[in-house]
């Protein structure tokens, strides 16, 4: 996108239909579809509108009447682009750009538009050039004119030619084909950097929560880092990993994850799933919620859901974070924190300022010596990087030696075993 030319004016559509499972409320989903599209520079949005329907139609989504009447209503607004809150079809985005003469996008489409604005990794480009892709593909069903007429063919093979739509996605299939090949280069270099990590004896610490719930501010808080932080959907994308030395613990690595939300397009979820994997190798994972949003309950219950798709279990060491005390008023943020106070694995803080900090950095302490385990292990005399690993790593209790080497009792993570293992 181009960020020197007039704005795009912009009108945002949540659909509210009643057959829909969808269980945020309609007016809080609306605020996010338009925070989603305000994430982005080129877009100026003038209204936004929620539209109750009994059932979504399928050639329109919308009845004949409310199509009339938003017709009306983007033709007086001058409206160039309406951003529908919700999946539309290839053949629903059609009907609605011939309806209404200005530019459909979906919620599918305008995540990937934030992602594809925000990526800065070579790696995190790939992918969302990969998301788009698959996502423009189910759009070739007869989307335009030109798509529908026939290409012959260049007496090579005979028969009637191919369509211009099969011909638009088999170029799609063969640049998707060129991208995973490249992804996979990029994908190499990273096990490489993750292997050499796996030899740095510290545990690592993740990061993850709903977008905008305020990990990176939290994340700035802990490291002195400046990773960017604004009130805005998806401000940082790439990972982000720094060393942080707990009061009275050990190092850590803490990581600081993609923002996830509701409705996450499956090819994000698929293309972004390596993105996520220091929360997979992570000892202890940080779930950060933003406790003063009135879909909370609702936006944990994404995250924990993304999480399990991703093969983080329950069995992981957790902790959950109540997030902006700081915007709730006096009465509600003290309940919030005498609640955390009697359940365990929960803290309520103030990532601004710094309130609760102290007892969360306690609390993965004890986490992390939680989730040690004592192992008896021998080494020869000519493992001496292993000894000098273990012994920077503070795991060793005891240390005998033995004719031919060592014997050492430690107490130990599974993953510092594992790293461990792969020196």
């Amino acid at each position: 996108m181009e960020h020197d030319r007039t704005p795009t004016r912009a009108w945002v559509v949540h659909p509210d239909i009643k057959s829909d499972r969808d269980r945020r409320d309609p007016v809080s989903a609306l605020a996010e579809g338009v925070s989603l599209a305000e994430a982005l520079p080129d877009i100026e949005v003038i209204g936004s509108a929620v539209v109750r329907l009994p059932k979504a139609h399928a050639g329109m989504l919308f009845g004949s009447g409310k199509i009339d009447e938003l017709k009306a209503q983007f033709h007086d607004e001058e409206v160039e682009l309406v951003l529908i809150d919700g999946p539309v079809s290839p053949v629903q985005q059609r009907n609605l750009e011939k309806a209404w003469k200005v530019k459909i996008l979906d919620r599918t489409g305008l995540i990937l538009e934030i992602f594809s604005d925000r990526a800065r990794t070579r790696e995190g480009v790939l992918q969302v050039e990969m998301a788009a892709l698959s996502y423009q593909r189910t759009r070739l069903v007869r989307a335009w004119t030109h798509l529908e007429r026939q290409r012959g063919g260049l007496g090579f093979v005979g028969g009637p030619g191919e369509t211009q739509i099969e011909a638009d996605r088999r170029a799609i299939d063969e640049q998707l084909v060129r991208l995973r090949r490249q992804l996979d280069k990029v994908v190499k270099t990273r096990t490489l950097h993750r292997a050499a990590r796996a030899k740095i004896p510290y545990p690592i610490v993740a990061l993850v929560g709903y977008t905008n719930a305020g990990k990176s501010t939290l994340f700035n808080r802990l490291t002195g880092a400046e990773v960017m932080a604004k009130d805005m959907l998806f401000a940082t994308l790439d990972p982000t990993m720094r060393r942080v030395q707990l009061p009275d613990g050990p190092e850590i690595i803490l990581s600081d994850t993609v923002g996830f939300i509701s409705d996450l397009p499956t090819e994000l979820v698929a293309a972004f799933r390596a993105t996520l994997e220091e929360v997979l190798a992570a000892d202890v994972v940080v779930h950060v919620r933003d406790i003063s949003h009135d879909e909370t309950q609702n936006q944990a219950a994404d995250v924990e859901s993304i999480l399990a798709s991703l093969g983080v279990d329950d069995s992981r060491e957790r902790l959950e974070v109540w997030n902006k005390l700081d915007l709730l008023d006096d009465e509600q943020a003290e309940a919030r924190r005498q609640r955390a106070e009697r359940e365990d694995g929960i803290h309520a803080i103030s990532a601004i300022s710094g309130e609760g900090l102290e007892d969360l950095l306690a609390d993965i302490t004890s986490q992390l010596r939680l989730i040690r385990h004592e192992d008896e292990i021998t080494l020869t005399f000519a493992q001496g990087k292993q000894r000098a690993w273990l012994f920077d790593q503070d795991v060793v209790q005891s240390e005998t030696q033995t004719e031919i080497g060592f014997e050492l009792t430690v107490l130990w993570t599974e993953t510092q075993k594992n790293r461990f293992a792969a020196l």
